[in-house]
This record gives structure tokens, sequence and C-alpha cells, in this order.
């Protein structure tokens, strides 16, 4: 019998590691799942380290021989804490990756091309970021490939969009699904601008086809994750009739729509810098853009879940949905 492969999922307990960690350990390989803290859920056949507050590459101590290390570490939402934080973060993965030989993979994101983006975004468009999350960002994907031209290790960054779906923490539970039981959709920006938007699990999934693959990468890989292109209308056009089978709108009444106060969210930036993290990046959800998704699903093929079905999960995660599967059969 050929033996698992094995993964270490570093932040296992956060939105994309968890699903990350489940994904693999669904796929059939042996996964180790790094937290600070001791499980508090348990996921079939993902085996838990808890590090506490050590320095990964110390707290870890002895691992089996991996094949794949997935960087899914997150440090808080404000500028101090990136600047502080993620550089060492991803310092730490690629010394765990490289001292087995492994190959390292990272969740990008559109932060690293700046307000002014092109309207398409493929593997090979420059960087040009504008805001300090931005310039982190790019500073640690150039970490990574570094340490991959140098031999230590194979490094592969598959970048998406927001997320939606297997928990919380982006727009679309903080904002777009908050309020839909009183029949209101919220929207970080004009309902016009499209975007694009990572169903996780999908992308979750499409982490592990790239890992089964790996031998067929180069040293160093960008691909980016198509997902679902959508603007605002786009939400309000799928979520309408969810909210009319769910009864949080009469029949013939359609769903209301609100924006953030930005005046109040860049006022009160000078004293959180929670709010100001969230300001610099409102040009995200002004700016029209996609990711093109060619090279990945050249790769690995397009399997995304359908959006009707993506948003009917999703919103069952959050608890919203009192009969799961609506969503499919009144679209």
């Amino acid at each position: 019998m050929t033996q698992a492969s094995t993964v270490l999922v570093l932040g296992a307990n956060g939105r994309f590691g968890s699903a990350c960690a489940q994904a693999f350990a669904s796929a059939g390989w042996r996964v180790m799942g790094q937290q600070r803290r001791a499980a508090t859920a348990a996921w079939p056949g993902v085996e838990i380290r808890a590090t506490g507050d050590a320095p990964i590459t110390d707290a870890l101590g002895s691992l089996p021989r991996l094949d794949v290390v997935v960087n899914a570490l997150n440090p808080g939402y404000t500028d101090a804490g990136w600047t502080k934080h993620a550089p060492s973060l991803m310092d730490a993965a690629i010394a765990l990756a490289a001292a087995h030989q492994a190959t390292l993979m990272f969740p990008g994101n559109v932060y690293n091309y700046g307000a002014q983006m092109p309207p398409v975004l493929t593997p090979d468009t420059p960087f040009e970021p504008t805001t300090v999350k931005g310039g982190i960002r790019v500073a640690m994907e150039q970490r990574l490939q570094q340490a991959a031209n140098s031999g230590s290790l194979r490094g592969v960054v598959i970048r998406a969009g927001d997320f939606f779906g297997s928990g919380t923490g982006s727009w679309f539970d903080r904002l777009i699904a908050k309020d839909l039981p009183r029949g209101v959709m919220g929207y970080p920006g004009s309902l016009e601008v499209a975007t694009p938007w990572a169903y996780v699990p999908d992308l979750a999934q499409a982490f592990v086809k790239v890992a089964e693959r790996r031998q067929a990468l180069a040293a160093f890989e960008s691909l980016h994750f198509a997902g679902h292109r959508l603007a605002g209308r786009d939400w309000l056009k799928l979520l309408q009739p969810i909210a009319q089978a769910q009864g949080w709108v009469q029949p013939d009444q359609p769903l209301k729509t609100t924006g953030l106060p930005w005046p109040l969210i860049r006022a009160g930036s000078l004293f959180k810098p929670e709010w100001a993290a969230i300001s610099e990046m409102r040009y995200l959800h002004q700016t029209p853009h996609s990711l093109d998704g060619s090279r990945l699903a050249a790769l690995i093929g397009a399997h995304d879940t359908p959006i009707d079905q993506a948003i009917d999960h999703a919103l069952a995660d959050l608890g919203l949905l009192s009969e799961p599967g609506l969503t499919a059969a009144t679209t």
C-alpha cells in the first residue's frame, strides 16, 4: 500500500486553515494541524498540535516527514499587526518547509495590485501595492519565491478574492448576510462593481488538487483561483428568492440595501486601527476586477460549486436558513 502524503496546516483553527485541513483529510492525506490553543472541536483525520505562544518552529518539536505545508496563519487585521507578525510567520513557514524539502502553499489575495489594478488580473500582472498590507503581502511572496529559487523548497501561491462560506470573518457574513432576516442586504461598495469571490470549500479543494500535482510544478508557481465574479446587483438578485422563500420579505417585497458609513469609518480611523485597516481597502469594492484562473484550471480542471448552491451552504453555515436547500429550489 502506498503511504499517504503528509500535510501540515499552520493556522488550522482559522477559517481557511480549518477548511483546508478538512479537505486534505477527506482526500486521504495524513493531516497535522497547528493551532495556538488546544482544539475546541475535533475533525476526523486531523491531528492537532497546540503551540501556545512559543515560536512555531520550536513548539512543534518533532514532526513526521512533511510533503506539504500550508501557511494559513493570519495576524490581527491592522497595519501594525501585519507589520510586526506577518513576515515572521512566513519565515517560520519557510523554515519548516525547507527542513522537510516540502512544498509550501500560501493563499494570496489581490492586495498586491493596488488601487490602480487592471480589470483582469493574471499571474503575470505586475504588483503595484498602494497600501501597507499590500506591500507586506508582496514582500512575503518574494520571500517565498526566493526560498523556492534557492532550492530549499517548492513554493505555490494560490490567489483568491473575498471569502464566503465555512465560517465568519469576511464581508459576506459581517455585512451582506448579517441583516438578511430583517429583509436588508448590506454591501461594502458600489452595487455595480463586480469583484471576485471565493467559496472557501472550493478554494480548499483547489489547494488539495494542486498539492497532488506538485511534482509537475516549477520551483515557484503563482496561480489564480477565479471563483465567482459578482457585483452587488448579482448578490441582490441571488439573495432575493432566498429571502422570499425564508419569509424574510413578503413575496412581492424586494430586499432593501444598505452600505457602510464611510465618512464615519474614516473619522474613526484616527482612533480605531481596525477601522483604518478597513478604510484603506475601500478601493477593492470601487474598482472592477477579476482573477484569470486559466492557468489553475489547466492544471486541475474547474470544479466550482454552482453559485446558488454555494450561497445556500454559506447561509446554512451561519445558521440563517430554516430549511437549507431552498436556494437551489428557488433560483
